[in-house]
């Protein structure tokens, strides 16, 4: 469940970053001073279409990981009656996920601009459509609650948490319940930061926390944890209060090139992620996405954590060296 967006991705220069105060490398809801960047993103540069949205990447990628059966990842969001949002449909049939799109004609369907400089990405996020998932209107319905409970894993990105924390609640403790799996993506410093409340509600129920080093940095800080140390965060993360004891909490944080932390409840271990010379690499945008998608795809099937995060690895170098969150026929992971 999350944000379904149309990606605009374009490869920008420093001054446009600049022009509209943008960090190289960082993701944020877009304000009323980046109302003119999408027009002048389509008009100044070559841009390129990609259906987004990080939690329908995840989920994406982790049906390519499992080939088949089709349909075994099901995403709900909010999308507009328009062109976009039927881009959006067409582009999950053709992953062969089951998108159930709760579809309302008050707002448009949701855009993340995509600003590529070298290997990094600042993500512009205007929700939109996305915004306006009601649990009422959709999660509660018969025939989508359904869904729910046939499931067995469930993700959730963070970035959720802006729109409807009592539908990923009413997830969460369903999971939680019913010694289930959910999981949870720290997804950007400034859910850490600004949306601390609603995180704080929902992490008791999280079983795997997923995160990059700025966002655990920005967690830890926001924790009052007086360390920078990757691993010492996880390890603390790992610690919160947890609602069902049966299952251990996981933290996994990725570190870009540098090696991935994992924390399980008795110890910290690093993963080497796969080298990929960088010329080859064309944007990192959906790297962290692709990621989930990989360690998901080995979780569905019962598989040790270590062979999540090579699969995880493997999604990961697969995707930086496509452009936005696109993928080759068939992986090749064995």
């Amino acid at each position: 469940m999350g944000n379904p967006l149309l990606d605009i991705c374009a490869v920008v220069d420093k001054d446009f970053l600049d022009k509209y105060s943008l960090k190289a490398n960082d993701q944020i809801l877009a304000e009323d001073k980046h109302k003119a960047l999408f027009e002048e993103l389509v008009k100044k540069f070559k841009v390129e279409y990609h259906a987004g949205g990080a939690t329908q990447n995840s989920i994406k990628i982790a049906q390519w990981m499992i080939q088949e059966p089709h349909n075994v990842g099901t995403f709900f969001g909010c999308i507009g009656k328009d062109k976009f949002g039927e881009i959006l449909k067409q582009k999950a049939e053709e992953a062969h996920i089951q998108a159930r799109y709760y579809e309302q004609g008050e707002e448009p369907t949701g855009t993340c601009a995509a600003c590529l400089t070298g290997t990094n990405r600042s993500l512009v996020a205007n929700l939109a459509a996305a915004n306006c998932y009601k649990k009422d209107k959709h999660l509660d319905l018969e025939e989508n609650w359904e869904l729910v409970e046939k499931a067995n894993v469930y993700y959730i990105a963070g970035f959720f948490l802006t729109v409807s924390v009592e539908s990923i609640l009413k997830v969460a403790k369903h999971a939680s319940e019913n010694n289930k799996l959910f999981c949870l993506n720290l997804s950007a410093p400034f859910i850490c930061q600004f949306f601390k409340d609603n995180l704080m509600k929902v992490l008791p129920y999280v079983d795997v926390l997923f995160g990059n080093e700025t966002e655990a940095s920005a967690f830890g800080k926001e924790q009052d944890w007086d360390t920078k140390d990757v691993k010492e965060i996880a390890k603390k993360a790992q610690a919160l209060t947890k609602e069902n004891t049966k299952r251990p909490r996981i933290v996994v944080f990725t570190q870009g090139s540098e090696d991935t932390v994992m924390a399980t409840e008795d110890k910290v271990k690093t993963f080497p992620v796969l080298k990929v010379d960088p010329k080859d690499i064309v944007d990192t945008n959906g790297a962290g996405d692709a990621f989930v998608g990989g360690f998901l795809s080995q979780l569905v099937q019962d598989k040790p954590v270590e062979r999540c995060v090579e699969a995880a690895h493997y999604a990961g170098s697969v995707i930086i060296k496509q452009a936005g969150c696109t993928f080759p026929e068939k992986p090749d992971f064995n």
